[in-house]
């Protein structure tokens, strides 16, 4: 473990000396330093692999104990007090997302639906549970609607019973897809206070009819927002446990102890895939590359805007095949060709979720503190009060810095990727020889997606 620890805390040091040109999103400008991109992206690639390397002939077993460090407690009393505090502020929010968002002024720089929905609430809740665990079983306002309902029946609602195990995540995914992959990247709905109160609205009534029909497990298991938080959340270095007085226990743990068991099902395997792909895919569309692949399909296939959402599901079916493929070389390599590839998809699937939470954080991380800092100031006015108080929550970063904190995330993020798919496979196969060739696979494909996650930071960004 010592040695795991030494390369995670050296590898960015490394990439500190290095540096390239580029754009930085929601920040704005243009920042240059000495050295060419392309040293920037070999330093980073070479900084991947030296790290697989070093695991491959100094860690030969996985983690004896992936339980973290206990660094405190919290009181019941305290615990549920926050716990309802949370909820209940949370909820309010949500409501007026969906009534400003509908009867305030209809500009999103300044309609708190379009300023806490989107930058707050999606992005601002996925890096505090890739930080700290997913608090969503607390927030969630579709749970709490439901709780509601069950509290006024007297007894849990499922009119048409238990939710059906074949249904899985599937629903989670189709919203997920269309939710953030689609409507959030694609469509004007994030610009639009109203569109995005009717998105809202029609996900409320989708949540509460099927929460209903199948009781509490579709909250948990059909809501988009629940399994993203929560798979974001296994990456989290601070985890909060309830203990079964009502309080909280605080943990710390390494980030990658989270990602070394498998997941359940094809479905939740497609999911983590996805989350791994949208969150790229998002910056890929401020690219200007994007914008010439989009008008350059448009104009051969004679279509509309509507081209994009084809782009968006090719590029994920293309991510999923050549996830299976790394998968089932991974299997071939370490001798294990008879075991099923999808078990291989199942275990190896978590150990790319730390690439998909440092690039949430890198990205999002300004856009989230930018817009939290105006909430008060356009409440204020929707309310009548005039020109209310907002804080710069981004004055102290600089346009260098901002860029230098993605580099730093991204390349740690696939760090702590090689090291949880490193351990994943010294459990898996039954030699350190298979698994140190079963991990080679992954190992390449971590590099070219360090690759790969720096070139679309590094482009100029699209506006308008």
């Amino acid at each position: 473990m010592n040695h795991t620890r030494d390369v995670l805390l050296a590898a960015p040091l490394f990439v500190i000396i290095i540096s390239g040109t580029a754009s930085a999103h929601e920040v704005g400008g243009r920042f240059t330093a000495p050295i060419p991109l392309e040293l920037l992206f070999g330093g980073a690639a070479v900084t991947v692999a030296i790290t697989a390397l070093l695991l491959a002939f100094t860690v030969n077993e996985p983690p004896t104990d992936p339980t973290g460090l206990s660094v405190g407690r919290v009181s019941p009393s305290v615990a549920t007090g926050a716990r309802v505090a949370s909820r209940g502020l949370f909820f309010i929010a949500f409501v007026l997302v969906i009534v400003i968002g509908f009867l305030g002024k209809q500009v999103q720089a300044e309609n708190f639906a379009t300023i806490f929905l989107w930058p707050v609430w999606l992005k601002g809740v996925a890096i505090v549970s890739a930080l700290i665990g997913s608090p969503w079983a607390v927030l969630s306002p579709w749970k709490t609607l439901y709780d509601g309902l069950v509290h006024l029946e007297g007894e849990p609602i499922a009119v048409l019973g238990e939710y059906p195990s074949w249904l899985d995540v599937w629903p989670a995914l189709g919203g997920f897809l269309i939710w953030i992959g689609i409507l959030e990247n694609l469509t004007v709905a994030p610009r639009s206070p109203r569109l995005t109160a009717l998105l809202i609205t029609s996900y409320t009534v989708v949540m509460l009819v099927g929460g209903l029909a199948f009781g509490p497990q579709w909250f948990r298991r059909a809501d988009a927002l629940a399994v993203l938080y929560r798979l974001f959340g296994r990456v989290a270095p601070i985890t909060l446990e309830s203990t079964t007085s009502g309080g909280c226990r605080m943990d710390l743990r390494w980030p990658w102890l989270g990602c070394l068991y498998s997941v359940s099902s094809i479905a939740v395997a497609a999911f983590v895939i996805a989350t791994v792909y949208t969150v790229s895919f998002d910056g890929f569309t401020s690219t200007p590359e994007f914008q010439i692949l989009l008008f350059g399909v448009r104009e051969a296939l004679g279509v509309g805007r509507s081209v994009s959402v084809l782009l968006y599901l090719l590029g994920f079916s293309g991510f999923v095949a050549v996830f299976i493929s790394v998968s089932r070389l991974t299997q071939r390599l370490a001798g294990a060709q008879q075991v099923e590839w999808a078990v291989a998809v199942f275990a190896f699937a978590p150990t790319v979720l730390p690439i998909a939470a440092a690039y949430e954080i890198a990205h999002n991380y300004p856009f989230v503190l930018g817009n939290a800092g105006q909430l008060v100031a356009v409440l204020w006015s929707f309310m009548g009060l005039g020109h209310g108080p907002s804080v710069d929550l981004l004055a102290w970063l600089s346009l260098s810095a901002y860029w230098w904190s993605q580099v730093l995330l991204i390349v740690v993020g696939h760090i702590v990727a090689v090291i949880a798919a490193h351990y994943v496979a010294m459990a898996r196969y039954p030699t350190v020889t298979a698994a140190r060739r079963g991990h080679v696979p992954l190992t390449l494909l971590m590099i070219g997606y360090t690759v790969l996650s720096l070139w679309i930071v590094s482009r100029p960004i699209v506006t308008g």
